[in-house]
């Protein structure tokens, strides 16, 4: 098979309707992590902005700016055609179509989240660095899901099959990742899990100054 760009084959899938199944196949793992972030933010008691890492056509971004406390969502993606449905579908937010490994943006965010998009970056540890110290507010969060890990020993065919590279990491090596990034409470687990299926692969961790004003907010209850 010959081997692509993965911002080559996702915007196939998107022109084929493809994007549409990714939706509905991670939509369960991604309503659970979702859940989490945003109940945190909500015991915070303050709006968030939001940005999704390879957003696709927009279906969490959607998802997300229907949130009360949610000011700014906004959803970046490598696939020219990933954009378009999302634009398609979806006037409120914002879409920006960039190379995930150089965005830079100019106003940072509160909360972000990818899920099935870290193992296809050319260097993870690299990008999750510079989310921490650019990407991300003094208070903000990084949660992120894969499906492809060491431990879930179907996913290790993924990459002759879909005909891309992709890294094959230990649960324990990305979490080493966001620790060794500055991240502080980092944290893994696995939702949506079956029997033959080890379940979406969760890695999140936020700054100190997040730590602390939960920790006083806490403290003042």
């Amino acid at each position: 098979m010959k081997i692509q760009d993965p911002i080559v084959i996702f915007g196939k899938w998107a022109e084929e309707g493809k994007d549409v199944g990714m939706e509905k196949g991670h939509a369960n793992s991604v309503k659970e992590m979702l859940e989490f972030a945003c109940k945190e933010r909500a015991d915070l008691g303050k709006k968030f902005s939001f940005l999704d890492v390879g957003c696709g056509n927009g279906w969490v971004v959607r998802d997300i700016g229907e949130n009360k406390l949610c000011e700014r969502a906004v959803g970046i993606d490598g696939a020219q055609q990933m954009i378009a449905n999302a634009v398609s579908r979806d006037k409120k937010n914002e879409y920006i179509q960039t190379d995930i490994d150089s965005f830079s943006p100019f106003k940072r965010f509160d909360l972000i989240h990818s899920m099935e998009v870290f193992y296809y970056l050319k260097n993870p540890s690299k990008t999750i660095k510079r989310i921490c110290d650019n990407w991300l507010n003094p208070n903000g969060r990084l949660i992120i899901g894969i499906d492809r890990y060491y431990e879930n020993f179907q996913s290790h065919s993924w990459e002759e099959k879909v005909g891309t590279p992709m890294h094959l990491m230990k649960e324990r090596e990305w979490k080493a990742i966001l620790e060794k990034s500055g991240f502080f409470g980092v944290k893994t687990w696995r939702v949506n899990s079956s029997k033959d299926w080890k379940g979406t692969l969760v890695i999140t961790g936020k700054t100190k100054q997040f730590l602390q004003n939960l920790q006083r907010r806490q403290a003042n209850v």
